[in-house]
């Protein structure tokens, strides 16, 4: 199943629970079922904008994009979360004027009802989100999945309050526990846009991965092998994986070159979907260890460290 799939599946779902949730609000007049109800409007709003990321991330590489367009996934998280920050804000604001202005609910019974079926609605497709975004390694579909478990969260404490004003008839519980989503969702905002941010950066794969190519690497030192600058970077659902591998000088070049295929083979296999790229150097040489930097630019008008 393509990953867009799941993206028709969240837009189904953010327009199922908004009829819902709107609907309970407008029975009972709740400013929080309006803040959840309003919190659905941006994962639908979300879930649009992820179907276009992972459209264009799915295309092939061009000549402007050699690389590919994985990285159209981070665009789609980033606006998730600004949207989701906007969401607070405007939850807040309504809130605040409520807690200025209270007034009683009305019909909490099927209003509940209403928001607890949206609540299960929400958490089903988030559990399959997550399981599709680790499936295919998609940060978007992870985020979606992240969001609507949010939703469920902020929607739990929302029927809470709900559910203390009908016992209580404290009134001003409701905008208090409104505001009290918006701050959560403003940390879901932020924790997203961050994220989004931390993927254009070309981070690293995680440590423990990153573990396990040392490993395999260090498994060919037994035949006189060496490797260094090894360099990775996560790209949406896609790794990119460059090293250095030092084999004796006296090897054939096709020997070496069936090395750099074995080990590009078992890297792949290790991360999944990964882009290895090896550059192979003679052992003996003291020049192969002059490159050992990642970052080997040289500036106009300098030399070069294998110039003569």
């Amino acid at each position: 199943m393509a990953p867009t799939r799941f993206a028709w599946l969240s837009i189904a779902a953010a327009i199922t629970t908004i009829a819902l949730k709107l609907s309970a609000w407008v029975l009972t007049g709740s400013v929080g079922l309006l803040s959840d109800a309003l919190e659905s409007l941006v994962n639908l709003v979300a879930a649009i904008v992820a179907l276009i990321a992972l459209t264009v991330a799915a295309r092939p590489a061009d000549e402007d994009h050699a690389y590919g367009h994985s990285k159209a996934e981070y665009f789609s998280s980033a606006t998730e979360g600004v949207l989701i920050l906007v969401a607070a804000l405007g939850i807040m604001v309504t809130a605040v004027e409520r807690l200025i202005h209270p007034r009683p609910l009305e019909r909490l019974g099927i209003g509940l009802a209403i928001s607890v079926v949206a609540t299960l609605v929400n958490l089903g497709v988030a559990v399959v989100l997550l399981r599709a975004g680790k499936r295919h390694h998609s940060i978007t579909l992870e985020a979606d999945a992240h969001h609507l478990m949010t939703d469920v969260f902020t929607t739990v404490g929302v029927l809470l309050g709900v559910g203390a004003v009908s016992v209580t008839q404290w009134h001003w519980l409701d905008p208090v526990v409104a505001l009290a989503v918006g701050l959560w969702i403003v940390k879901t905002g932020v924790s997203l846009v961050a994220r989004s941010l931390e993927g254009l950066l070309d981070t690293a794969i995680p440590r423990e991965q990153r573990d396990k190519l040392v490993e395999l690497l260090d498994s060919y030192r037994a035949s006189g092998v060496r490797w260094h600058a090894l360099g990775t970077r996560i790209a949406g659902a896609r790794i990119f994986v460059t090293v250095h591998v030092l084999v004796p000088g006296d090897w054939s070049v096709q020997r070496g070159h069936d090395l750099c295929e074995e080990i590009e083979s078992k890297i792949r296999h290790a991360l999944g979907m990964a882009t290895v790229l090896t550059h192979l150097e003679p052992v003996e040489d003291e020049l192969s260890y002059r490159d050992i930097d990642l970052d080997r630019f040289t500036a106009p008008g300098s030399s070069s460290s294998r110039d003569p």
